[in-house]
């Protein structure tokens, strides 16, 4: 069977990967995403998201755990009035976006990047003992989901109750939509997957590129 490898430590794109039925094993990256960002100066929050991504699922890739998988890397930044939000980290930064959020929108963008880590047949010619034939195709292929996402008008002592939870302090853009956050967003325009972290559809879309099909990731005792 595939192997599928989420590069990621999020709870949430390991829980929405589990429900949707998709096995797979977590392996964190060790990436520093202030320091990828300094070196490629990236601005825009859509080119932002999916760099992020391919650096995450590149060094992931690079380990020996990952021989004979499939690698999916993400990143979520959200775009508001122009600017790029990561996460907040501090209460502060979190309370001076979200009053400026409440009643407002903005664009979360979601960056995949799908590396295959399995043998290709450039690497069967080399292992002159090689009894099968080589699944891997070698791709390392990208793509954002992005969703406008509608934001209901917050109270002060609604942004300081949820503020006090932890919960917005290390998701993108302060909030998300499916813990807590989820009362203070009115609707959703795109994929809700990609407003999660993952877009389960681009994941299909990509592993098309390593010629596998997502019913092939299936947990069987899912079916």
């Amino acid at each position: 069977m595939t192997r599928l490898i989420l590069a990621s430590q999020s709870p949430a794109r390991t829980k929405l990967l589990t429900e949707a039925g998709i096995q797979h094993d977590v392996l964190v990256s060790d990436v520093d995403e202030d320091a990828v960002q300094a070196k490629y100066g990236v601005t825009n929050a859509h080119d932002t998201a999916l760099l992020l991504a391919r650096a995450k699922a590149e060094a992931v890739a690079a380990l020996p755990e990952a021989e004979g998988a499939l690698v999916i890397g993400c990143d979520s930044v959200f775009e508001f009035d122009g600017e790029s939000h990561g996460k907040p980290y501090t209460a502060e930064v979190a309370r001076e976006r979200m009053l400026r959020m409440s009643g407002s929108q903005g664009v979360l963008h979601t960056g995949h990047w799908l590396v295959d880590c399995r043998d290709t047949a450039a690497d069967a010619d080399e292992e002159a003992d090689a009894d099968e034939t080589p699944e891997g195709t070698g791709a390392t292929v990208g793509a954002v989901s992005s969703a406008e996402v509608h934001f209901a008008q917050m109270s002060t002592q609604d942004i300081d109750a949820y503020i006090a939870t932890g919960e917005p302090l290390h998701c993108a853009g302060s909030f998300t939509i499916d813990g807590l956050g989820g009362a203070f967003i009115r609707k959703v325009d795109g994929d809700p997957h990609a407003v999660v972290g993952l877009s389960i559809s681009t994941l299909r879309d990509l592993l098309v590129h390593a010629n596998v099909g997502i019913t092939e990731l299936w947990d069987a005792k899912s079916q």
